[in-house]
């Protein structure tokens, strides 16, 4: 009976190692993070300094959680679903393919990891004096007078994203493109103070004193 037993558990071993190598269930972690990011880089690039021309953002070095909850957010269809949200349409789908219950975390780990970039200015200047005020009265209680953001409130950092980038966020969530779905908690909060925000000379003040901060 032992030897029966003993065949059994050889077998068993033997199964488990006959698939890893042939590309069974990957384990969870940064290897596994790094092979799922080579979909991405054809947008965001391999150093997650993101494309203008592909309007895609930066994304080196933010946080974990901030990754992990967008993506999830692309995949459930509470980002990215607005009919008018070409990006997001582009992103849907590419967060879709992370099918594993761990890829969303192995990626947004490897993201994290990455050195963060700050990207050129872009934008005509904008009058940071002024955005000062204006950040100081409405930005600051999420993201804080650093603009490192909070995970606490969901609020991102903001000291290394483009400012092309930022600016077409803020239209959005003035628009109702993002923010607008009832499950996006944080997004609502986020639209509710876009919605502050007259117009696009008051979002390039603040997008111009918000890029005074990653000095």
């Amino acid at each position: 009976m032992r030897h029966v037993l003993g065949a059994v558990l050889c077998l068993v071993v033997l199964a488990v190692l006959l698939l890893s190598a042939c590309g069974g269930t990957p384990t969870p972690g940064l290897a596994r993070g790094a092979q799922l990011y080579d979909t991405c880089v054809p947008c965001h690039g391999e150093q997650g300094q993101g494309s203008h021309d592909l309007s895609a953002p930066a994304i080196a070095g933010l946080p974990q959680w901030y990754v992990e909850a967008q993506l999830t957010k692309f995949k459930g269809g509470q980002r990215g679903a607005h009919p008018n949200d070409v990006e997001g349409a582009r992103m849907r789908p590419m967060a879709r393919t992370l099918t594993r219950p761990t890829d969303v975390t192995s990626v947004a780990q490897y993201v994290a990891g990455l050195a963060e970039v700050h990207p050129v200015h872009t934008l005509p200047a904008g009058d940071p004096q002024a955005g000062a005020s204006r950040y100081n009265t409405v930005c600051i209680v999420c993201h804080g007078p650093d603009g490192r953001g909070m995970e606490p409130l969901k609020s991102p950092s903001l000291v290394a994203q483009a400012d092309w980038y930022m600016l077409s966020q803020l239209k959005k969530f003035k628009s109702g493109m993002r923010g607008a779905h009832p499950e996006d908690i944080s997004g609502s909060q986020m639209r509710a103070m876009a919605m502050t925000l007259e117009d696009e000379k008051v979002m390039m003040d603040v997008i111009a004193y918000i890029q005074t901060l990653s000095r």
